[in-house]
C-alpha cells in the first residue's frame, strides 16, 4: 500500500542550518533513500512558499494567484511516496526521515485509483495492530 509522507517546516527550521550541516542533513536523505530500495517510490524538496501560485476556478473564470494558498507558520516543504505493509511501517519509515527531527512529518494513505471511493478510506486508516493510537 502507497503512503504520502508530507514534510511540513518552518522558514527558520531550513535557515538556521549552515551550509555544512544541510548537506549533512542531504547525505542523510540519500542514504535513507538508498536503504529503503523499493519502499522509495518518489519524492522531492518543494521551492518555499513564496514560489507558488494558487489556481481557483470559480463560475468557469480562472482565478490565478501568486504566493501559498494559506499562509501558515509551517509549510509544506517536500513529500516521500512510500510502499508500506501498513501505517505502521510507513510511520517507522517517516520517523526516519531527517527533517522529523526539526520539522514534522504527516503520514497519509493514498487512495488506490481502482479502489471504489467509499471503499478506500476505512480500511486504509487502521493500523496493523488494528487499534488507532495518538
Amino acid at each position: 500500500m502507497q503512503y504520502l509522507a508530507l514534510i511540513y517546516e518552518t522558514a527558520e527550521s531550513r535557515s538556521k542550518m549552515s551550509g555544512a550541516e544541510g548537506e549533512a542533513v542531504f547525505d542523510e536523505y540519500r542514504k535513507l533513500i538508498a536503504e529503503l530500495g523499493p519502499k522509495f517510490i518518489g519524492g522531492n524538496r518543494l521551492h518555499p512558499p513564496a514560489a507558488a501560485t494558487t489556481i481557483r476556478v470559480r463560475n468557469n473564470k480562472r482565478l490565478v494567484t501568486d504566493g501559498p494558498f494559506a499562509e501558515t507558520k509551517e509549510y509544506l516543504g517536500g513529500y516521500f511516496l512510500l510502499e508500506a505493509a501498513d501505517l505502521d511501517e510507513a510511520i517507522s519509515i517517516a520517523s526516519r526521515i531527517p527533517a522529523a527531527r526539526m520539522a514534522c512529518v504527516e503520514v497519509r494513505p493514498v487512495v488506490p485509483r481502482e479502489a471504489p471511493r467509499e471503499q478506500a478510506a476505512p480500511a486504509q486508516m487502521q493500523r496493523a495492530s488494528g487499534a488507532a493510537q495518538s
